[in-house]
C-alpha cells in the first residue's frame, strides 16, 4: 500500500456540474479538506464570476488556494502546482484527507502527474512580434500558427488563450520544438483516486445557464465594477476569466447588455466542452451521472466507500 502521506482525491468536470457541493459532502464524511482547482478562483474579489464556494460553505470545510493573489498580479500554473503539492502533503501528514476539485484541467494535470516545468529562457522579440500578429490579424491568426506547430497544446489551451498561445509559439520561436515537448508527465506520484461528474449535453448546458443567470442576479456586473475601480483592466489575466472578460466590453460600451449575456452563456457552453475533452483523456478518472444515483446522499455515500474502503482499504 502506498504510504498515507500519498493519498489524494479528485472531483473534477465541466462547469456548473455540481462539483464544489458534491465535494462539501464527501470532505464532511471523509474528514477531508477541499483544494481548489481553478485558475481564477486564486484571485481576491473575484467570487461571483468564479462560482468560489460561499462563506457558509467555506466555514463547513476548509477551502485552501482560493484569494491568494491579488487580480492585478501574475500567477502561473507553476507556482499553483507547488502551493498544491505542499498543501496536500502537509493534510495528509495533519490527518486530513486532501480532495482536489476543479475544472481547470492544466492545473488538475500538474498536480497529479508532477509536470516539470523546465525554466525557459524569454526573448521579448519573439512575444512582441506575436502580440502585434495578434493586434494586426486578430487571435485566430496565432492559434491557426500555434495549431500547425503544436496541435496537443492547442488543443489543451483553446482557441481564446492570448497570453498562453503566445507564450507557446514564443517557446517554439526560441527552441524550435512544441512546448507541449517541454513539459514532462510522472505518474504514480500519489495514490489518487479521481472521480469526474457528467451528464447529459443538454441538462449541463440548461444548468450553464441557470448558473450564468443567477451570477448576474447576485451581482456579477458590480463585482468587476468594483474590480475596474482597483485598476483591473483587460491586459490583466484575471480579466480575461470567462464572464469577467464579457462584462467588461460591456461596462466599457463595446457590446450591449443582452449580448454580454449570450456571449458569457455561449463561451462557457464551449468552455465545458473543451473542459469534458481535456478530462476524458484521463482514464484513471472514473466518471458519474448524478442523476443516476437518485438522492445526493446515496451518491456521496458511494463515491466515499469507493474512495476509503474499496481503494485505501480504510
Amino acid at each position: 500500500m502506498v504510504a498515507a502521506v500519498n493519498k489524494l482525491l479528485a472531483i473534477v468536470g465541466p462547469t456548473a456540474s455540481g462539483k464544489t457541493s458534491l465535494a462539501i459532502d464527501v470532505a464532511e464524511m471523509m474528514h477531508g479538506q477541499i483544494l481548489s482547482c481553478d485558475s481564477m478562483q486564486v484571485y481576491r474579489g473575484m467570487d461571483i464570476g468564479t462560482a468560489k464556494a460561499s462563506p457558509a460553505e467555506q466555514a463547513r470545510i476548509k477551502h485552501h488556494l482560493i484569494d491568494i493573489v491579488e487580480p492585478t498580479e501574475d500567477f502561473s500554473v507553476a507556482q499553483y502546482q507547488r502551493l498544491a503539492q505542499n498543501t496536500i502533503r502537509k493534510l495528509n501528514q495533519s490527518g486530513f484527507v486532501p480532495i482536489l476539485v476543479g475544472g481547470t484541467g492544466l492545473y488538475y494535470q500538474a498536480v497529479v502527474d508532477d509536470y516539470q516545468f523546465y525554466p525557459l529562457a524569454k526573448r521579448q522579440a519573439s512575444r512582441d512580434y506575436w502580440n502585434k500578429m495578434v493586434t494586426i490579424y486578430g487571435l485566430d491568426f496565432a492559434y491557426g500558427r500555434l495549431q500547425e506547430v503544436d496541435p496537443e497544446y492547442a488543443a489543451i489551451i483553446g482557441a481564446k488563450d492570448q497570453k498562453r498561445i503566445v507564450r507557446a509559439l514564443e517557446v517554439f520561436d526560441l527552441t524550435g520544438e512544441p512546448f507541449s515537448r517541454h513539459q514532462v508527465r510522472q505518474r504514480g506520484n500519489y495514490e489518487l483516486v479521481a472521480v469526474g461528474l457528467s451528464m447529459e449535453r443538454d441538462e449541463l448546458y440548461g444548468r450553464i445557464e441557470k448558473r450564468i443567470d443567477d451570477m448576474l442576479e447576485k451581482g456579477l456586473v458590480e463585482e468587476v465594477m468594483k474590480l475596474r475601480q482597483q485598476g483591473c483592466t483587460l491586459k490583466h489575466t484575471s480579466m480575461q476569466a470567462l464572464g469577467y472578460k464579457q462584462v467588461m466590453y460591456y461596462l466599457e460600451g463595446f457590446i450591449t447588455r443582452p449580448t454580454m449575456i449570450a456571449e458569457i452563456k455561449r463561451e462557457t457552453r464551449h468552455f465545458a466542452k473543451r473542459q469534458l475533452t481535456w478530462f476524458k483523456k484521463d482514464r484513471r478518472i472514473v466518471w458519474l451521472q448524478p442523476h443516476e444515483y437518485g438522492n445526493i446522499d446515496r451518491l456521496v455515500k458511494n463515491i466515499s466507500l469507493a474512495m476509503a474502503g474499496q481503494i485505501w482499504g480504510l
